[in-house]
């Protein structure tokens, strides 16, 4: 068998369908692209739907099969729309990617309350709905797969982000009982938990110190690129190259999880 087409059948993609929810975003898109390189069609969803169609011609430029749809996340019914959109567009979703997420930096004693459930509930309780709705599908067709981002923060505490740490680590939580739950019907469900892949919403916490301190405790001594992620995410969505892995939350990290500083 030659190499490309042992390749393919253990994390190809061909005709699946993924549902990215903050898919318009860096790591999100970064995510898509890969998705779509690998064969899937892949559902761009998040909160601008033009900024989804953007994000759509892009995937397109290059061979991708893409669609856009607008998703709020702190919304059970428009996460029952973008379900519902989806299989209108191809009729079945074998992969769900929860990669939306906000964060804010605050001292610990000047944390808004508010602030805090606005920050869960788009980190975890609607990651948890998503998932909800999904599931219920994917049960239907007899399996599926979910990817759940959670972060560093998920494994170690990070001053000065207390509410979006204790949201990630609700992730790990949530992917091992859902992981747990549906492991005997076809489900998977994983996490993937980036280091630091600096974005536009978390540039701003990054003064000078602070990323002195990322640079020693990664040792790897970088920011992580988005494409880093791609490899990993797809072998946990792969029906044939992750068959055996549920319930596994898998650092990106450049180290930063194993350093001692």
């Amino acid at each position: 068998m030659a190499t490309a087409d042992f390749l393919t059948g253990l994390f190809g993609l061909d005709g699946q369908t993924a549902v990215v929810v903050g898919g318009a975003g860096e790591l999100g898109f970064a995510l898509s692209k890969g998705l779509a390189q690998a064969g899937a069609h892949v559902v761009v969803a998040d909160m601008n739907l033009e900024a989804c169609r953007k994000r759509v011609a892009q995937l397109e430029e290059i061979g991708g099969k893409a669609s856009a749809a607008e998703v709020n996340i702190t919304s059970r019914v428009s996460l029952e729309a973008l379900l519902a959109e989806a299989l209108k567009v191809t009729g079945r979703v074998e992969m769900l990617v929860n990669c939306a997420g906000i964060n804010a930096g605050n001292p610990f004693l000047e944390v808004d309350p508010d602030l805090w459930d606005k920050i869960f509930a788009v980190n975890l309780k609607g990651m948890m709905e998503a998932c909800q709705v999904f599931i219920a599908e994917m049960l239907k067709a007899g399996g599926g797969a979910i990817l759940n981002i959670g972060s560093v923060t998920s494994h170690l505490p990070l001053s000065r982000v207390f509410a979006y740490a204790a949201s990630k680590a609700g992730v790990v939580n949530l992917t091992k009982n859902i992981a747990q739950e549906f492991g005997d019907k076809g489900i998977r469900c994983n996490a993937i938990c980036p280091g630091f892949f600096p974005a536009e919403q978390n540039k701003k916490l990054l003064d000078q110190e602070r990323v002195d301190n990322i640079m020693r405790g990664t040792p790897m001594r970088r920011y992580g690129k988005p494409e880093e992620l791609v490899a990993t995410a797809i072998l946990l969505l792969s029906p044939n190259a992750g068959s055996y892995i549920t319930g596994a939350a898998f650092n990106v990290d450049g180290g930063f999880t194993c350093s001692w500083f």
